[in-house]
């Protein structure tokens, strides 16, 4: 290894959520722990994306394998340096943290390296692992590459508030437009602004940038009523004007519980293909927590063994037909089963969706190559809706940049087949408001 560059030592971690991490710092030397893996190997039997990941990189490694060996190094093809070390069994990090498991053995891998070259960091995106190596005086960071965003205030939300001449608006409601200030022309197109008056907070106006101008919502407007559903704030007026629009193919909707993501997917979805027969089927979607983990120790049929994991879809479903039980919703979902499916995202995956309306949930638990799997299987005339809350990611893999909504969003925000909103405000009820903002 060439001690006058970087030494970066990954954790599995790192490789489970993006195998060709080895190839994401540059022409710097690269080690991998022999506890990687073991750990690796353990992984590798799972039918979900961790194991494709396990598998691949496993895969990665044989070949590599085969031009030099692993322990005495092996040259990447972008200029970096791949080793296998094997930690010692008598490092002192064991008897510092009396255990010798194996994220202790990646430390002490780390450590050991640091001696030679100082300029060693030990890449986990374990918190606790990167804590315990400040511990012992081992540089340690997050894994950066896979990050679309740096920090939370760059998360995108679709919308602004700006101030702007009180005649602004006049002309606007009389127009239905006005064209984009130089300041404005930056935002990309399906960006929404609130517009307020300089001189008069209560007189507003809501547009949505369409090329070189701010039009009016045309799509949905404060009297209309979609599948029996109104909109209790102004997000919700926007991301209804983005689900009702034909030429927008990809919508996402983030917020906190009970802002309404999932509900005005459902009413946009049943008004469209119940309604106006835009759309064969509504298909709602969500991954089994967590991802890709077999269902099949719940007891029951199929559909037995999806309800508890599809419930919440199934109680916005009960709002929306105005049911007073269960019972009553699955005798009106008989009726249109061949209109309204509701599957686990196992059972989407590989099939050709065209002219439906599909529903995502809880899109903040999909890795950034399941949204890519999912997005690229989206037939003709079809609409693909992604919500969740990015704050609450069950995956010890991802985090609030890296996750499939995050990345989704970010990745298409400038291009005008795609809108998203961020919805801040609870609707669900006064107690989940609070619970959702302090808990």
């Amino acid at each position: 290894m060439n001690k006058n560059k970087k030494t970066y030592v990954l954790d599995t971690n790192v490789l489970l959520s993006d195998p060709n991490a080895i190839y994401s710092f540059g022409d710097n030397n690269i080690v991998l722990p022999s506890v990687v893996l073991e750990e690796l190997d353990s992984k590798k039997k799972l039918m979900d994306e961790i194991g494709r990941n396990a598998r691949y990189i496993s895969r990665v490694l044989d070949e590599l394998r085969q031009e030099s060996s692993l322990h005495d190094g092996v040259p990447l093809h972008n200029g970096g340096f791949l080793k296998v070390v094997i930690h010692k069994q008598d490092s002192t990090i064991f008897d510092t943290f009396h255990d010798n498991k194996n994220d202790n053995a990646i430390i002490a891998v780390a450590k050991d390296l640091a001696k030679i070259n100082p300029n060693t960091i030990l890449v986990s995106r374990d918190v606790l692992v990167r804590v315990k190596a400040d511990i012992v005086s081992v540089k340690s960071e997050d894994y950066q590459h896979d990050k679309v965003v740096e920090s939370e205030d760059e998360l995108y939300k679709g919308y602004s508030e700006i101030y702007v001449e009180d005649e602004l608006i006049d002309g606007f409601y009389k127009e239905k437009s006005i064209e984009v200030s130089a300041e404005l022309k930056a935002f990309p197109d399906n960006h929404f602004f609130l517009l307020k008056s300089n001189i008069n907070n209560n007189k507003t106006a809501i547009g949505r940038k369409s090329k070189n101008k701010i039009i009016s919502l045309y799509n949905y407007n404060g009297s209309d009523v979609v599948f029996g559903l109104k909109h209790k704030n102004v997000q919700q007026m926007m991301a209804l004007d983005l689900l009702l629009d034909d030429s927008i193919p990809i919508v996402t909707l983030s917020g906190k519980a009970g802002t309404g993501k999932t509900l005005l997917a459902l009413a946009a979805g049943l008004y469209q293909t119940l309604e106006q027969h835009k759309y064969n089927r509504v298909l709602v979607a969500r991954p089994i927590v967590p991802i890709g983990k077999d269902i099949g120790y719940l007891p029951g049929e199929k559909e037995e063994k999806l309800r508890p994991w599809m419930q919440p879809i199934f109680d916005n479903l009960e709002f929306l037909f105005n049911c007073k039980n269960d019972l009553e919703l699955n005798n009106l979902l008989q009726g249109y089963e061949d209109v309204i499916q509701v599957e686990a995202l196992t059972y989407i995956r590989g099939r050709s969706i065209p002219r439906q309306f599909i529903i995502i949930d809880e899109a903040q638990n999909l890795s950034q190559h399941e949204v890519k799997t999912i997005a690229t299987r989206i037939g003709e005339n079809s609409k693909l809706i992604l919500c969740g809350d990015p704050y609450q990611i069950d995956s010890p893999y991802l985090d609030i940049y890296s996750n499939g909504l995050t990345y989704i969003t970010e990745k298409l925000k400038n291009y005008n087949i795609s809108g998203h909103i961020t919805l801040t405000r609870g609707e669900r009820s006064t107690l989940a408001q609070l619970c959702a903002d302090i808990l």
